[in-house]
């Protein structure tokens, strides 16, 4: 039974669970205060959460206005859909116009 259970958890493959993490460096142009810079995030955040339905949040570079940090996750069981559901969101965020990226990180990891 413990062997049909594990079957069950992995897959007929093996490894069946896939993480796609990203990690994006953005400039905020025209931006002159941490409130702006709040404000700005909190759309883009919004947005991207609600559109694609991904665990999204500011990482890093909290107390400078004119740059962020922000990472975000998608979870499922094939490579190649956690890669385009990763460069999609990149894609929406740029069309968005309201940062620039400066550096994209992207890990795909398979458990």
């Amino acid at each position: 039974m413990a062997g049909m259970a594990e079957g069950v958890l992995l897959g007929e493959g093996g490894r069946n669970m896939v993480i796609g993490i990203c990690q994006l460096d953005l400039r905020i142009p025209e931006n002159h205060s941490l409130k702006g810079k709040r404000h700005v995030l909190r759309k883009l955040i919004d947005q991207v959460r609600h559109r694609f339905n991904v665990a999204i949040s500011e990482t890093g570079d909290n107390d400078l206005w004119q740059r962020a940090q922000i990472g975000f996750c998608t979870v499922g069981n094939d490579r190649r859909h956690i890669n385009s559901s990763l460069d999609k969101i990149i894609d929406f965020i740029e069309q968005m116009h309201l940062v620039d990226l400066v550096h994209t990180d992207i890990e795909i990891i398979s458990v």
